[in-house]
């Protein structure tokens, strides 16, 4: 069975390596060897002679080598959305198989890549997108498919949750912690990807997707990113018996369903309140499965060239046996809910001045807009002194609509910081 790779760079070197390491035994796997036609990359004269291959397998016409009569996958490791959406559309449509591990594309543009697969009659797999080497798209697109998703929550970038952990095991603020995560090469040169939110929200979509039969794209995901996180919200979740976590929440209702990504304080007795450094997991709740629980290595060439793998050799068996190709499943077409939809509870920290009355005033903006505080605790003098109310849960509408009353209050100097708090009712 010949395969056509497309890229070759960390992820894309590593599978080369890997399908010369355990030639023999994806050969026992599949039934016949797994072969390379070719190796699509920008410069074909750079030195890989750490590589395994002949370099004749190496070209820049991409579109040439997917279209040869004799490749049957197209495993495709660029990234981004053009030119890697025009080959893998002409490879799908073409009825070759196609591997990618995509997530920006597969959250753009899904739907586009679906329907091409249909068309040609091939199969799209794409493990590699989400959490590395995680076993979670296939448990999600086939051993929960007869059961019903309600939730998924997980810490899906390595990135933000080593800075989190940092910050939380240490005491250093956002910066220092970043700049850690940058000289162990945990963030890149351009960290924006990863602490804005938008890698997490390009998995957020695609685990919604096949949690809840749904096409959800990265438009759809509410999104908000680490760098408005303190060193006093970790003291203060610390304080509370919580951690803070950069989440991706995808939710199922009566009414539609809710996908959002940004930081949050959990409890620490929460099963991903544990999941520390670059480390990813995610939590399922399932009605008849009940609470599963993913976790393992989310980045890195060697973890996600496995996923690759792993889908190939999935790919190939299938072509082999002569079973049709898989169907996107997005029967259930349930609405997106909006963010001011979505309820929950809410940690919000407030300077105030140290007077009488304070709390009177602040607890009357909460009252008004129907947001019930559960504690509320002020702490320093003159100055220094801040209050901080923890609710009971209520919608992101309310909330906000409180805070925006609340930094007219005469007493309030400034609302220091709002963060959800999941994990617990």
């Amino acid at each position: 069975m010949k395969l056509a790779l497309l890229g070759c760079g960390t992820v894309g070197s590593e599978v080369v390596r890997l399908l010369h390491e355990q030639a023999a035994d994806l050969t026992a796997r599949v039934g016949e060897p797994l072969e390379i036609a070719g190796i699509a990359v920008r410069r074909p004269d750079r030195d890989r002679s750490d590589l395994p291959v002949s370099s004749d397998l190496f070209t820049t016409d991409a579109h040439a080598l997917i279209t040869r009569d004799d490749v049957d996958v197209v495993v495709e490791v660029i990234g981004g959305i053009e030119p890697a959406r025009s080959w893998i559309t002409t490879a799908l449509r073409a009825g070759k198989d196609v591997v990618t591990a995509n997530k920006a594309l597969l959250a753009e543009d899904g739907a586009a890549l679906y329907d091409a697969a249909g068309e040609g009659g091939a199969d799209l797999y794409y493990e590699a997108s989400v959490a590395g080497a995680i076993p979670l798209l296939r448990p999600l697109r086939e051993s929960l498919h007869g059961d019903s998703v309600r939730l998924v929550m997980g810490i899906v970038n390595g990135t933000t949750n080593y800075i989190l952990s940092r910050m939380s095991d240490t005491g250093s603020g956002f910066a220092e912690s970043l700049q850690e995560a940058g000289d162990l090469g945990y963030a890149e040169a351009d960290p924006t990807a990863d602490v804005e939110g938008f890698d997490a929200a390009a998995k957020a979509a695609i685990l919604a997707s096949l949690a809840f039969h749904t096409r959800v794209t990265a438009a759809d995901v509410y999104r908000e990113g680490i760098t408005d996180v303190t060193a006093a919200d970790v003291a203060s979740a610390a304080e509370m018996g919580c951690v803070v976590k950069l989440l991706c929440i995808a939710s199922r209702d009566a009414d539609g369903v809710s996908v959002r990504v940004h930081p949050a304080m959990i409890p620490v007795r929460h099963p991903l309140a544990s999941v520390g450094g670059a480390y990813n997991a995610v939590f399922i709740q399932a009605e008849a499965a009940g609470e599963l629980m993913f976790y393992g290595a989310g980045a890195g060439g060697t973890p996600t060239a496995s996923a690759v793998l792993g889908d190939l050799v999935a790919v190939a068996r299938r072509r082999r046996s002569g079973a049709a190709a898989h169907t996107t499943s997005a029967y259930a077409d349930l609405p997106v809910r909006r963010m001011g939809d979505v309820v929950t509870r809410y940690h919000v920290s407030l300077d105030v001045d140290d007077e009488p009355g304070v709390l009177a005033a602040v607890a009357s903006v909460f009252a008004a807009h129907r947001v019930s505080m559960r504690t509320v605790r002020q702490f320093g003098r003159g100055d220094e002194a801040v209050l901080v109310a923890v609710t009971h849960t209520a919608t992101d509408a309310q909330l906000s609509a409180t805070v925006d009353d609340l930094v007219e209050l005469p007493s309030v100097r400034r609302v220091a910081s709002v963060m959800r708090v999941e994990g617990e009712t």
